[in-house]
C-alpha cells in the first residue's frame, strides 16, 4: 500500500509493483504490516552497518533530540561535532584531517568535486576545472556528481547531454592498459583538477571489483602527474570491504575522501567531505573569495554527529572487521554453488559483498518477488544480485540468505533464456 502521492526513488511509477509496508526493524530482520518477517540482505542501501535500532546509537540520538536536536554552524558549534571531526581525522590514514559535513553522499561529492577546482583556482590556475572519471562509475544523483558517472550505461545517461562534460576512461587493470591512461591522463593532465575513483569497489554499476594494486597504481600516475585524488569511500568506508577504508588495502591516501552511508550506522543522514592538509591549506587566506563558500544548511547536525560517534564507538567495542572476515568466509564457501550454474557469468566476494553476476538482465520484479517469498530482503539489479547485510548478521541468518540466492539463482538458470 503507498499513497497516490509518494514519487519512489529509481522506480517507474506506471509500472512498479506495490511496495512492501514496514512496521519496525531490529538487528537485521524487517517487520511488515501483513506479518511477515524479512532477513536483510542490502543494510537499508548499505547503511546498516550495525543492524537495525542499536541500542547504543538509539540512546545517543534520543540524548542529542533532548539536549540540542540542530544549530546551525554558521558562528555557532557543539560538542558532537568538535568529537565527530577530531575521531575521524584520527581514524582515516594520513593527513586527511579536515572534516567538512554535509548531509548526503551526492553533496559530499559535490563538496568535493568543488574543493578540487577551487583548490587550483586559489593557486591562481584557472583551467583545471575537468574531472577523469571511469566507465561503470557512480557517484550520486545530483548535478556534477552525476557527471563523473558513467556517460554511457550509468542511470544518468539520457542526461549526458546536459553534464559538464568529464573524461571517462576504462579502468586499467594490465600493463598495457595502465600505459594507455598515462599517455591519456598526460595529454589532459593542464585540463584536469582531480581523478575520482571508488576505491576497490564500484558499487552501484554492478559490484565491480579492482585489486588494490589497481588503485595504487592509478593513484601513483595521478600524483606524477600533479592531479589531486578524490576517493568516494560512501559505499566502502566503515569495514564493508575488510578494513576500516577501503584505501587502507592499497596504502596509499587521497588528497580527498567521501563518507556517509554507514557514517552514523544507518540512522540519520550525514555526509562528510575530509581533505588533507595542503588542500585544506590552499584555502586559508584573508580574503572571503579564496575560502570555501558551501553551507548545507544541516551540516553538522548534532543528532547525526551523535549518531556517528555512537557508531564509532562500536567500531571500537565490537569486532566489526572480524565480523566481516567471517562474512566473506561465509560467503565464499555459502555462494560457491552458484558458479557451476550455466547462466551465471561471475561468483565473487569482498569483505562483506557477496555477487552474483548473471548472464543477462533478468526479471528484477519476478526475482524480487521470490526473495520476499524466501523470506529476505534482496534487491537484484540490472544483472546483479548481491549481498551487503549488516556486519552483526550471525551465521544461522547468513546461511538463510545464502541459500535463499542459491536456490533464487538455480531456479532462474533452469529457465530457457
Amino acid at each position: 500500500m503507498t499513497s497516490s502521492h509518494l514519487w519512489l526513488p529509481y522506480s517507474q511509477m506506471q509500472t512498479v509493483p506495490a511496495p512492501q509496508m514496514v512496521t519496525r526493524t531490529e538487528g537485521v530482520r524487517i517487520y511488515l504490516a501483513d506479518g511477515r518477517c524479512l532477513i536483510d540482505g542490502t543494510s537499508s542501501w548499505w547503511t546498516a552497518c550495525h543492524g537495525y535500532n542499536h541500542p547504543h546509537i538509539a540512546a545517543a540520538v534520543a540524548a542529542q533530540l533532548e539536549q540540542l536536536p540542530h544549530v546551525m554552524l554558521g558562528g555557532l558549534v557543539h560538542k558532537p561535532v568538535l568529537d565527530l571531526s577530531r575521531r575521524l581525522a584520527g581514524l582515516l590514514p594520513g593527513d586527511l584531517d579536515y572534516v567538512f559535513f554535509s548531509e548526503s553522499g551526492s553533496v559530499s561529492v559535490e563538496i568535493a568535486l568543488k574543493m578540487a577546482v577551487q583548490f587550483w583556482i586559489n593557486q591562481g590556475v584557472q583551467d583545471r576545472s575537468r574531472f577523469l572519471s571511469f566507465q561503470h562509475a557512480y557517484h550520486g544523483d545530483t548535478f556534477a556528481a552525476m557527471s563523473v558517472c558513467d556517460p554511457d550505461k550509468g542511470m544518468h545517461r539520457l542526461l549526458s547531454g546536459v553534464l559538464a562534460q568529464q573524461l571517462v576512461v576504462k579502468l586499467p587493470r594490465g600493463a598495457a592498459e595502465f600505459t594507455e591512461f598515462e599517455q591519456v591522463v598526460a595529454k589532459h593532465a593542464a585540463e584536469l583538477a582531480a581523478v575520482i575513483i571508488e576505491p576497490l569497489v564500484q558499487a552501484a554499476a554492478g559490484m565491480k571489483f579492482h585489486q588494490p594494486e589497481v588503485l595504487a597504481k592509478i593513484t601513483e600516475i595521478a600524483a606524477r602527474y600533479d592531479l589531486l585524488v578524490i576517493f568516494d569511500e560512501i559505499t566502502t568506508g566503515f569495514g564493508r570491504t575488510g578494513t576500516m577504508f577501503a584505501c587502507e588495502q592499497a596504502g596509499v591516501v587521497p588528497d580527498i575522501m567521501t563518507l556517509s552511508k554507514a557514517l552514523t550506522g544507518g540512522t540519520v543522514p550525514l555526509a562528510a567531505t575530509i581533505a588533507r592538509r595542503h588542500v585544506y591549506e590552499s584555502f586559508l587566506s584573508d580574503s572571503i573569495d579564496q575560502a570555501l563558500v558551501h553551507g548545507p544548511t544541516f551540516c553538522g547536525n548534532p543528532m547525526g554527529c551523535a549518531a556517528a560517534n555512537a557508531s564509532l564507538d562500536l567500531f571500537e567495542s565490537e569486532p566489526r572487521l572480524e565480523q566481516v572476515a567471517a562474512i566473506e568466509a561465509g560467503f565464499e564457501a555459502g555462494l560457491a554453488p552458484c558458479r557451476g550454474l550455466a547462466q551465471v557469468r561471475d561468483v565473487r566476494v569482498k569483505g562483506a559483498i557477496g555477487v552474483v553476476q548473471l548472464d543477462r538482465v533478468p526479471d528484477l520484479d519476478a526475482l524480487r518477488q521470490r526473495f520476499l517469498e524466501a523470506g529476505v530482503w534482496v534487491r537484484p539489479f540490472a544483472d546483479v544480485i548481491y549481498l551487503m547485510p549488516p556486519l552483526v548478521i550471525g551465521a544461522e541468518e547468513l546461511d538463510t540468505l545464502i541459500q535463499a540466492v542459491n536456490r533464487v539463482v538455480k531456479d532462474w538458470s533452469a529457465l530457457p533464456s
